[in-house]
């Protein structure tokens, strides 16, 4: 990726992880922006989510809440933020935070019996 590619995708990554707390309610799951893709023509941003806490429904109900306030969040990008175009964002849910707590998981499970066998 380009230089200035991945210096908007920082800048949007911090705006948008911003706007999110600012602007959009959330009960009791936990949203973080864990990456942003720009497109080289700067028109398409891919913003990456990660949803902690919560069931699979739960996850799904906050990518949708970040979907109904995307016009707000492209607006507020857009007065922070100055490019010709402003980005149409596209949120796509991030399970890698999942996947690494799980791996741990299993990794102190693994331990916890090698230590009883020792025992």
């Amino acid at each position: 990726m380009k230089h200035r590619l991945v210096r908007v995708a920082e800048i949007l990554k911090r705006e948008l992880s911003a706007a999110i707390l600012r602007e959009v309610p959330f009960k009791e799951e936990i949203v973080t922006v864990t990456g942003v893709d720009v497109s080289p023509d700067l028109r398409n941003a891919t913003v990456h989510v990660s949803v902690l806490g919560g069931s699979e429904a739960r996850r799904k109900s906050a990518l949708e809440r970040l979907e109904q306030h995307r016009g707000l969040l492209q607006s507020e990008c857009s007065k922070r933020v100055v490019l010709k175009f402003t980005p149409h964002l596209h949120f796509n849910l991030d399970e890698s935070m999942e996947r690494g707590a799980r791996v741990l998981d299993i990794l102190d499970r693994l331990d916890s019996e090698e230590t009883q066998k020792k025992s």
